[in-house]
């Protein structure tokens, strides 16, 4: 029993942890993506179109590179180190962006280094947290349900935050902002890293290999100016963005061919529900583009309630309605997976993801429906609040439960590479996004009120229609995803049955 608590409380230390400095990270993150389509639009003079794409190609390769950092963290320079190394990248490519430049290759650059910052960060944080609780599914579900709600703090307060100071003290302000966040979480992983001891990939129990650091940290300066190439020209990020598409469902198809049948079973449902994931990001990446531009021009900016002001806030704080929103739901979300999992009663993680389409539907049609009490073309701002609290509910119960579903169904020797394929799939999704986005394009001479809500209202009552589709999908796949969920719970049974009776016999003799 002791010595039961004694873990429970060690993995307790060792998830705060990595909770932090993903709260500092995604606190960086969120605070520039906030502000960076506005920056586009209204400082730089990009028209909705070109601000769009280049935003979802940006966003397209911050999400597909860790399919490459995971490779990295698992095996050249280890989980562990490789995590931190990603968040210096990341401050640097935030301090780009805060020299005070309108320069466009130089902001190109600043994603470059985003780019290859994230790649090495985002995967390795997330099986950095698989490995901690490995083993134990009701444990994993929660802890990342409670993980993703550290995504949501840190990015509730810089989304609030950044776009004020942006409003106060200008863009380049706001973006050091997201800087500082970075240093602070390094700071606080620094003094806090002996509660990772003996937790990470096998690499990371291995002295360091400075060559190694050497050659990852010169390609990665390399990628840099791969990726601002890439980002200023669409028609190369569009097929780069499907060409990686391509490889990974190779390697996909590669790993099932050869897995065993217990790993095929839990690949082929992992593949399931990474394509259902891969829908919902579309939705997922409307945030930064079509909501923000949707505030910007038409949502009445003051919050009244019973005929007064609560608050004013500026286009790019709507975002934080989605963390705050998740801040909210989380611990409820977290509770109820853990207490369902110990009676028995728990829904499958396949069930989770079609009622997740369900409210995500609901949230997208509030915001279709908005039109109809419109004054002057500009809707209440209680269409975004109640709109975004069902759309983040989608998300928990979809994306925030995408890493447990890569936790629970891949193998641990394939771990950190799958997670990263998993983040391969929402960068495709979200440079989708971004096309979708610009169905709701406002041309440069349309400057009234009233034609762009038109535009906007039908952009979302079809957004909304896209996730009753989704529904209807995820609900006619539930019974292929019990069976293959079946056929891999059982297999692993199996082998973790016989794995014990070796260890009884080996102690025996």
């Amino acid at each position: 029993m002791h010595a039961v608590a004694a873990r429970s409380a060690s993995q307790t230390r060792s998830f705060s942890t990595i909770f932090l400095i993903e709260l500092w990270e995604r606190f960086g993150y969120y605070g520039m993506a906030a502000i960076l389509v506005l920056f586009m639009v209204e400082k730089i003079g990009f028209g909705d179109d070109k601000a769009n794409l280049v935003w979802g190609a940006f966003t397209a390769l911050v999400y597909a590179a860790p399919a490459i950092g995971g490779w990295i963290g698992d095996n050249v320079l280890g989980t562990r180190r490789t995590m931190p190394i990603g968040a210096a990248i990341l401050a640097i490519g935030y301090l780009m962006l805060s020299v005070p430049t309108d320069n466009l290759y130089f902001l190109y650059a600043s994603m470059g280094v985003i780019v290859v910052g994230n790649g090495l960060f985002k995967a390795n944080a997330a099986n950095m947290v698989r490995r901690i609780y490995e083993g134990d599914d009701a444990k994993i579900d929660s802890a990342f349900t409670l993980y993703y709600m550290a995504v949501n703090v840190g990015s509730t307060v810089s989304m609030l935050l950044t776009p004020w100071i942006k409003d106060h003290w200008g863009w380049h302000a706001g973006f050091t902002v997201c800087c500082a966040g970075l240093l602070l979480g390094l700071v606080n992983y620094v003094l806090m890293i002996r509660t990772l001891n003996g937790i990470g990939s096998p690499v990371d129990e291995q002295p360091v290999r400075w060559d190694r650091l050497g050659i990852v940290l010169a390609i990665g300066f390399a990628c840099v100016f791969v990726v601002a190439y890439i980002v200023q020209h669409m028609d190369i990020a569009r097929a780069c963005v499907y060409l990686a598409g391509i490889i990974v469902g190779a390697i996909f198809a590669y790993m099932i061919a050869n897995g065993t049948r217990s790993e095929r079973a839990g690949l082929l449902a992992a593949v399931v529900l990474i394509v259902e994931t891969l829908l919902f990001f579309i939705f997922y990446g409307q945030m930064s583009t079509s909501l923000t531009l949707f505030a910007l021009r038409n949502v009445d900016l003051d919050q009244h309630l019973f005929g007064m002001t609560l608050f004013t806030w500026s286009p790019g704080q709507y975002q934080a309605l989605n963390p705050i929103w998740i801040m909210l739901l989380s611990p409820v979300l977290a509770w109820a997976y853990t207490h369902f999992g110990k009676t028995g009663r728990d829904l499958p993680i396949a069930a989770k993801f079609a009622l997740g389409f369900v409210v995500v539907a609901v949230g997208f049609f509030i915001f279709g429906i908005s039109g109809a009490t419109a004054v002057g073309g500009k809707v209440s701002s209680w269409y975004m609040i109640w709109g975004y609290g069902f759309y983040s509910l989608g998300e928990l119960l979809v994306s925030g439960l995408g890493l447990a579903m890569i936790a629970r169904y891949v193998p641990a020797r394939m771990g950190g590479f799958m997670m990263g394929a998993y983040f391969v799939a929402t960068g495709i999704s979200q440079y989708l996004a971004s096309v979708v986005a610009n169905f709701a394009s406002i041309p440069e001479n349309i400057t009234d009120p009233l034609e762009s809500l038109s535009i906007y209202t039908k952009l979302f009552n079809n957004l909304g229609l896209l996730a009753v589709g989704g529904t209807v999908l995820a609900f006619v796949l539930l019974p292929l995803m019990k069976k293959l969920s079946a056929t891999h719970s059982a297999k692993e049974d199996i082998e973790h049955s016989a794995a014990g009776g070796l260890r009884a016999v080996t102690a025996e003799e």
